[in-house]
């Protein structure tokens, strides 16, 4: 299996790239979000890969970032959920947003993509928000490194602190997360503890 390409950028298409690893051009398929982060033609390229056999076909999806191909893994998981349609997610939806929607059970944002219908995104948030309470927390606006690494904000120390009062009080970690993620984007990345507590219980309150 690929896991990974290093190699030179060759060409780059709607949805796809190809990179040159020492004269073999893989072509990897890709969201428009990471093409729109490519370098230039000609320039070194390093993409992270998940490999998808298949009787008829070997078909490589290739990522910027680690977080983008685990959020691929967990989408493509889910029944009737294929690579195209992950893409089309990841597209309009970054690791960090798609995960934050799904734990808020917002299927409104996850339905923004291109081809996912109210059934689908329903089907999405609701076979993935304990899945992705495993995963780190990351507040909205954190940005991943190309090694998958989170350049977290200072508030993120605040928010994991709000969810694990949360799950004290008795709340369930998925609820916790959830509505953490809610009172997080209302209230914006400097938000402390003492504000976020509050707004996720008033947003657990409105269930």
């Amino acid at each position: 299996m690929i896991a990974k390409l290093t190699g030179i950028l060759d060409s780059v298409g709607d949805d796809w790239l190809i990179v040159d690893v020492a004269g073999v051009g893989y072509l990897v398929h890709s969201s428009s979000r990471t093409l729109s982060g490519l370098p230039s033609r000609g320039e070194a390229v390093q993409m992270h890969v998940e490999t998808v056999v298949r009787e008829d076909a070997i078909t490589l999806f290739g990522f910027a970032e680690v977080a983008e191909r685990n959020m691929f893994r967990l989408l493509t998981s889910v029944q009737g959920v294929g690579a195209k349609v992950a893409l089309a997610i990841l597209s309009v939806l970054s690791p960090t947003d798609l995960q934050n929607a799904i734990a808020a059970q917002d299927k409104t944002a996850v339905a923004r993509a291109k081809g996912v219908g109210p059934k689908v995104a329903t089907r999405i948030v609701n076979e993935l928000k304990d899945k992705v309470t495993g995963l780190v927390f990351q507040p909205k606006g954190v940005q991943m490194s190309a090694a998958g690494g989170a350049q977290a904000p200072a508030s993120s120390g605040a928010i994991e602190d709000a969810i694990s009062a949360l799950v004290n009080l008795g709340y369930k970690p998925v609820e916790a997360h959830g509505a953490v993620a809610k009172a997080a984007s209302n209230l914006g990345e400097g938000a402390d503890v003492g504000a976020l507590v509050p707004a996720a219980l008033k947003e657990l309150s409105s269930l």
